[in-house]
């Protein structure tokens, strides 16, 4: 699991859309997908339910888009200690 695989699924679970959370890190829609795809297989659990153009996050994708955001937060925050020397 690496950490863009991370941010991408955290950008398309929260916009429920790979369009739109593609666009959100500057992705295509394939580019996010695929992403998802391999955090999917990897993991061997299904993140989102895919029907009619809307995604919704299954149990399991609930509890990595609330892990994943923690991580995300915190790697943002050791970023800017580095920064700025504190």
């Amino acid at each position: 699991m690496e950490l863009e695989q991370l941010r991408i699924f955290a950008a398309v679970a929260r916009e429920r859309s790979f369009t739109r959370g593609g666009q959100k890190l500057y992705l295509s829609h394939s580019t996010a997908s695929r992403a998802v795809s391999a955090l999917e297989e990897e993991l061997g659990v299904t993140l989102l339910k895919r029907s009619n153009r809307v995604l919704d996050l299954t149990p399991a994708g609930e509890r990595l888009l609330t892990e994943a955001e923690e991580i995300l937060n915190r790697v943002e925050a050791l970023r800017e200690i580095v920064v700025s020397g504190q």
